[in-house]
């Protein structure tokens, strides 16, 4: 190992494969490198300090995979299967160094295997962010304080990326735009067939409204398509000790036939829809009142927005409103699916939308 030796306790297998990527890895083994791994060495102080070299983020953590952290450095994914490549992510690594950007955690490898047939994704290897949170944290508890100074970075974080996204050419011809309306009328469809009971009831009440908004994606879109994040919610945003960071290139896992290529505007309309959803979580977990939380989404909306503008011209504003109904179309279907309890944060951010208000006798 040269210069970075590891010590006796080091016994873990995800230190191990940090050990064999200071080397060609042996086959049916690859490893595709993106930036420098950080010197993981140790002195004779280091032993005996009752700090593992290897932790996982904690039961509260809901990841899809499995990452471990090593020597408070790196990160390593492993993926949950393996999954067959092409996989977006490490194209995306790659682009976003070559592009100098680096409001994410830093990409260091992918480690694949052959099986004979294909290739497949094992791990993704990334730098560790110190005292990071998820947006589904550090957002709650920004809206049950009022707090919107993140609004102003965080549209420009996501100004950045798709400004170094942008520059990634796409493999082949594009295709129509007008798939774009035939895939979100079938999102209110099954939203409309899965949810049930009293909240099903109200949503077939709305349905030509939420039609009527959603026309706009059969037009061509003023804006260019570009390779967007594709699940961008406040929950792929930490907030770490040096600022911001988005993470997790991997896709929606929800929506296997989204284009990689879209209008910006779609990643913006999940981010902002996001905003409406921390502002029900708050009401619900942290007593925020609903006028209190609604005011946070308006100034947080607003702030986000002025400060992507600001930064780029790539988006179509048009095309936010529609994206947004779709996705709250599409956090039905999850619920349905997946989490039933979650419903009630689209139903809360529909009912804010739609519901009338009582005529005033006066």
């Amino acid at each position: 190992m040269g210069e970075n030796p590891l010590t006796e306790r080091d016994r873990g297998v995800t230190a191990a494969l940090l050990a064999a990527l200071a080397s060609e890895p042996p086959a049916p083994f690859a490893a595709r490198r993106f930036q420098p791994l950080p010197t993981l060495s140790y002195g004779q102080a280091d032993q005996g300090t009752g700090v593992p070299v290897e932790r996982g983020f904690g039961e509260h953590v809901d990841m899809t995979n499995h990452s471990v952290v090593v020597a408070e450095s790196v990160v390593v994914k492993w993926l949950t299967p393996p999954v067959p490549l092409p996989h977006p992510t490490p194209e995306i690594f790659a682009h976003l160094v070559d592009a100098g950007f680096n409001e994410t955690a830093p990409p260091y490898a992918a480690l694949t295997r052959s099986d004979g047939k294909s290739e497949l994704l094992l791990a993704l290897v990334t730098g560790y962010l110190p005292e990071a949170r998820d947006g589904w944290e550090w957002c709650v508890d920004a809206c049950a304080s009022a707090d919107t100074t993140f609004a102003t970075p965080l549209g420009h974080l996501t100004a950045n990326l798709h400004t170094a996204l942008a520059t990634l050419p796409a493999p082949g011809p594009l295709d129509a735009e007008a798939g774009l309306l035939g895939r979100a009328m079938g999102a209110l469809e099954e939203a409309l067939s899965l949810t049930d009971g009293e909240d099903g009831a109200w949503l077939a009440t709305k349905a030509e409204r939420m039609r009527a908004e959603l026309t706009p994606l059969g037009a061509m879109a003023s804006g260019p398509r570009i390779r967007i994040h594709g699940d961008l919610h406040v929950g792929q945003i930490l907030r770490w000790r040096d600022g911001y960071a988005v993470i997790d290139f991997d896709g929606n896992p929800t929506v296997t036939e989204a284009a990689p290529y879209q209008p910006p505007a779609r990643d913006v309309a999940q981010l902002t829809t996001s905003l409406q959803h921390v502002a029900q979580v708050a009401i619900k977990r942290r007593g925020t009142a609903p006028t209190a939380a609604a005011d946070w989404v308006r100034r947080a909306g607003h702030d986000l927005l002025t400060a992507y503008t600001s930064t780029c011209d790539l988006l179509d504003e048009s095309l936010i409103r529609p994206f947004e109904v779709e996705q709250e179309c599409r956090e039905l279907i999850y619920a349905a699916r997946h989490l039933p309890r979650w419903r009630y944060a689209p139903m809360g951010v529909l009912r804010t939308w739609y519901e009338e208000k009582d005529e005033d006798p006066a």
